[in-house]
């Protein structure tokens, strides 16, 4: 092999990932890092992969996809069992190919193969040039006589070299999604992992970011932010060696997941993705947001629907009327649809509580006799749109079909069940439940082929863990479970491509990069308590961007005005879930205009590049901007949480302006007859000064907020 082939170059606009070949062909990292001006420097790497020399290389290093039972000392990559019952593998070069898909995406294939077993693996690196972000996964196929046993099969595995790791991760429970927490990392593993089935970011958000020498900072500083694309059972593993070195493999939990390989079966592992940035975690979510918008998220590049839920409104109690009258107040407050939740369905088992009538996807007659689409006719004779709720994956105890189909639960066979939230989980690795999952929805499309979003509910983690289908392969359960339901995601899209729909799971149980290829949005939290709120939505913009975000105004922590309630609201997909004719006469009003505000402001807060400038964290207040492409518009809001008494108050210096250009400062979202108190109001000033001298925008007041809009001149 000539010393042009001895490295494989994996590259964004701004990043390396560079893999060497040995003379043994087994491949390692040699380096990943900001990008490197010369390739000629690559034959300088060698000493970065520690031993000094081809054959202690060879023997131990950083190899990209180690198999446990051979020389490696710590967590492998990847785990067998052959037909004769060795447990070892050992992975060798084949061959590479690389190919350019446009002029911003390339992609790069490892061939390795294992020279004693008839195993090969395939590596996988995507590459976005202009977004920074790298998506990989593995492919594991073999051609040994009877099916293996694969016990670990990881998407990637990284090194990193440094003198300190610190983790943030983002965990919680019900109505506290997505609470960060850093901690540094010494010799051991931190593993971050759940074992719920689905709903499985309960309690562990599927993401992680990672500070090299330093906790994460926003704006400076070596960070590392990776997510995997998988709405089932994850795992992050990161352990820092007896050098001091950190490898962090992703994947798939391999939690009572031993998988039985078919000879030529491919096992696709989901997909890794990542950024570095030597900016900051703001520089790596722009990143993040930018990618998710242009190529990952469905309908990226599209608009969104306000809206007006009824949940909170009536919850199970409505009728035709009711529904009708709230739909009057959708198109009061002009919002663009109506969205009917939960409790619309079931007869014999009617659905008037949480505790009966999931998988009975028929309409209740006795409170809609009419049926959905006299609904949806209605919608539109008010003038907005209609949507409908659905759990689909999800079925009652007391329901028509579990009554029909026993067997189509996932329960086990000889035990008392556990019912969470009085419910179980359909078992989706069953093709014949697929087809009636997706069913649900194509039943409901075909007769209303108006409606024009839909709400996707999972509450329930699996329990009871057994899969009458499987049968003697129960080890399989997680993972065919959630192929299942990703492969019902691919046919409701393939059929109904142009479909908006919320990923929802019990608040923000779901929320993963491979859903969203399928979903337009998610539902970060029922807490939407607008001081809650403001943590929860600062994590998940770690990783999200606005549009992907729902955000909705309700009668959450009355102690809060509808001011600051509509504030928070407005920085993310902003909707309603509240009675309207509950307000006074000047709160419709304000609402009335703020949902104008944002209508207008939407291809910035939605599409524009976020700035978070004061964390909830840190300080008493938040704040966040965003600002659209050519800088010509942007968009602060600033949120005092609980100011101390006497408490010095910090200005803020904005970002992301063009430091030539001037720019108008307006306050909008001020109640009714009141005047904007920000001093700055009304004038214009260099964007050089407001990123440079700052805005005075915070307050002492409880639970106060501005949002301002800075137009250049």
């Amino acid at each position: 092999m000539n010393a042009q082939n001895e490295f494989i170059r994996i590259s964004t606009n701004d990043l390396d990932l560079v893999i060497r070949i040995a003379q043994s062909k087994r491949i390692y990292q040699a380096y990943l890092g900001p990008k490197l001006m010369n390739e000629s420097d690559f034959k300088s790497l060698f000493v970065s992969l520690k031993g000094g020399s081809e054959g202690s290389v060879s023997a131990r290093g950083w190899e990209v996809y180690p198999a446990s039972g051979a020389e490696d000392f710590f967590e492998p990559a990847f785990a067998i069992q052959h037909n004769d019952g060795n447990m070892t593998s050992i992975f060798r070069y084949v061959s590479h190919e690389s190919k350019t898909i446009d002029a911003n995406i390339k992609e790069t294939v490892i061939y390795l193969k294992d020279d004693v077993y008839p195993v090969d693996v395939k590596l996988v690196y995507k590459t976005f040039g202009k977004e920074n972000i790298i998506k990989t996964w593995t492919e594991i196929t073999h051609e040994e006589k009877k099916p293996v046993t694969i016990s670990r099969y990881a998407s990637s595995m990284l090194y990193f070299e440094n003198t300190d790791y610190f983790l943030t991760e983002f965990s919680g429970d019900w109505a506290m999604e997505a609470r960060m927490s850093t901690q540094p990392l010494h010799f051991g593993k931190k593993i971050l992992e759940t074992k719920l089935g689905s709903r499985a970011a309960m309690h562990v958000s599927p993401f992680f970011e990672l500070g090299l020498g330093q906790p994460a900072q926003e704006n400076q500083g070596n960070v590392v932010l990776g997510t995997l694309g998988w709405s089932g059972n994850f795992q992050f593993t990161f352990e820092v060696d007896n050098a001091g070195n950190l490898r962090v493999i992703s994947g798939i939990n391999p939690y009572a997941s031993n998988y039985e390989l078919n000879p030529k079966e491919t096992f696709v592992t989901p997909e890794f993705i990542f950024t570095i940035s030597t900016e900051g975690t703001g520089k790596a979510s722009r990143n993040f947001h930018t990618w998710a918008r242009n190529y990952q998220l469905k309908d990226g590049k599209g608009d969104r629907l306000t809206l007006l839920n009824n949940w909170e409104a009536t919850y199970f109690d409505f009728d035709e009327a009711k529904l009708e009258d709230i739909m009057g107040e959708a198109k009061m407050l002009g919002v663009d649809m109506f969205l009917l939740d939960d409790g619309w369905f079931g007869n014999k088992y009617p659905r008037n509580s949480a505790t009966q009538g999931l998988g009975d996807w028929q309409v209740n007659k006795e409170k809609l006799p009419h049926g959905i689409p006299f609904l949806v006719e209605k919608a539109k004779e008010k003038g907005v749109k209609f949507g409908i709720w659905i759990e689909p994956e999800m079925i009652s105890p007391k329901s028509e079909l579990i009554e029909k189909h026993p067997d189509w639960a996932i329960r086990l066979p000889n035990r008392e069940p556990y019912y969470y939230r009085s419910q179980l989980v359909l078992d989706l690795s069953n093709p014949k439940v697929q087809d009636f999952v997706f069913g649900v929805v194509d039943n409901l499309m075909t007769e209303n082929p108006d409606i024009a979003f839909l709400k996707w509910d999972c509450n329930s983690p699996i329990t009871n863990i057994y899969s009458p289908y499987l049968k003697t392969k129960q080890n399989q359960l997680y993972i065919d479970h959630n192929r299942g339901v990703v492969n019902v995601f691919q046919r409701v899209k393939e059929k109904y491509p142009n479909l908006p729909m919320m990923l929802c799971a019990g608040g923000g149980g779901r929320c993963d990069y491979e859903s969203l290829k399928y979903f337009t949005e998610f539902w970060c939290s029922d807490n939407t308590d607008p001081v809650e709120r403001i943590y929860i939505q600062w994590g998940f913009s770690q990783f999200f961007p606005a549009k992907a975000m729902d955000a909705h105004v309700t009668s959450w922590n009355s102690r809060a005005s509808i001011k600051f309630r509509v504030d928070v609201a407005m920085m993310c997909k902003m909707g309603f879930d509240i009675r309207t004719h509950e307000m006074k006469e000047n709160e419709q009003k304000f609402c009335q205009q703020a949902v104008q505000d944002y209508k207008r402001l939407k291809p910035v807060i939605l599409d524009g590049d976020q700035y978070r400038l004061v964390s909830p964290y840190e300080t008493n207040h938040m704040a966040v901007m965003y600002a659209n492409e050519n800088k010509s518009k942007a968009v602060l809001f600033a949120y005092d949480i609980h100011p101390r008494m006497g408490e010095k108050m910090m200005t803020i210096k904005l970002q992301g302006l063009d430091p030539a250009k001037q720019y108008k400062v307006e306050e909008i979202n001020v109640m009714p007859e009141r005047k904007s108190n920000l001093r700055s109001h009304g004038q214009t000033f260099s964007g050089d000064f407001l990123m440079k001298v700052s805005l005075d925008v915070f307050t002492t007041g409880q639970m106060n907020s501005k949002v301002i809009e800075v137009t250049a001149q």
